[in-house]
């Protein structure tokens, strides 16, 4: 009667659902190890990014500075590198109206805000899933072994509670295994959804903001050469 005997003495198809239920288990720890890093680092970005960008630093020199080394731009840096490359190219341009340059900006960061966007949500859809889904799908083989420890049952003559607890219990196993899988990617999904919603938000304010300073600062060169 020990665990292992159990899972060891089960029918295929719930010998199946526990394979399958380990497996999402396991690929769902991985996901959430790799988001603990990617949304950790993120917000490790963001706060560096915003402590140099209202410092009062040249937008043209952090513009190389962080682009330089062949670095690439990740998180915050991605939008405002996308928005003053798409605004430094625009203005270089004859006879650009001023919103026509600031049109461009804005489609520039917005795409890049987006790609931002999804890589926080990537991988979310598989936590949810599993989460939802491995509860049902333990439930499956626990329906499954009863129904196949009664029907042996059925073939003896006489029925003890010994001749029916082993089937019970490695059919509960499922059920316990699929609410093991289930409970930290349900916790790991709501957790991570919130901190990627705060990043986003976060993106978009600065968006907006960063779109309003080049919004004054092409108006402005525009009034003087005026």
């Amino acid at each position: 009667m020990s665990i292992w005997g159990l899972i060891a003495s089960a029918s295929i198809v719930v010998q199946l659902v526990m394979l399958t239920l380990l497996a999402a288990s396991i690929f769902s720890w991985i996901v959430i190890f790799q988001k603990i890093r990617i949304l950790k680092q993120a917000k490790k970005i963001r706060s560096a990014f915003e402590e140099q960008f209202w410092s009062g630093i040249d937008l043209s020199q952090l513009y190389r500075k962080l682009t330089q080394d062949g670095r690439s731009a990740e998180g915050m840096e991605t939008i405002f590198t996308s928005g003053i490359k798409e605004f430094t190219r625009l203005r270089q341009s004859q006879n650009m109206e001023p919103d026509a340059v600031m049109d461009g900006v804005q489609r520039a960061m917005r795409v890049a805000l987006y790609r931002e966007e999804e890589k926080l949500d990537q991988h979310l859809p598989f936590l949810a899933t599993v989460g939802s889904t491995s509860p049902y799908v333990g439930l499956f083989g626990t329906v499954w072994g009863i129904m196949h420890s009664f029907i042996g049952l059925a073939e003896v003559q006489q029925a003890t509670l010994a001749a029916v607890a082993p089937g019970i219990a490695e059919a509960l196993i499922a059920t316990a295994i699929g609410l093991a899988a289930a409970i930290p990617a349900v916790i790991a999904y709501n957790r991570f959804s919130s901190t990627a919603e705060s990043l986003g938000s976060s993106y978009e304010n600065f968006a907006d903001e960063f779109t309003s300073i080049l919004h004054r600062k092409v108006h402005v060169r525009e009034g003087g050469a005026e």
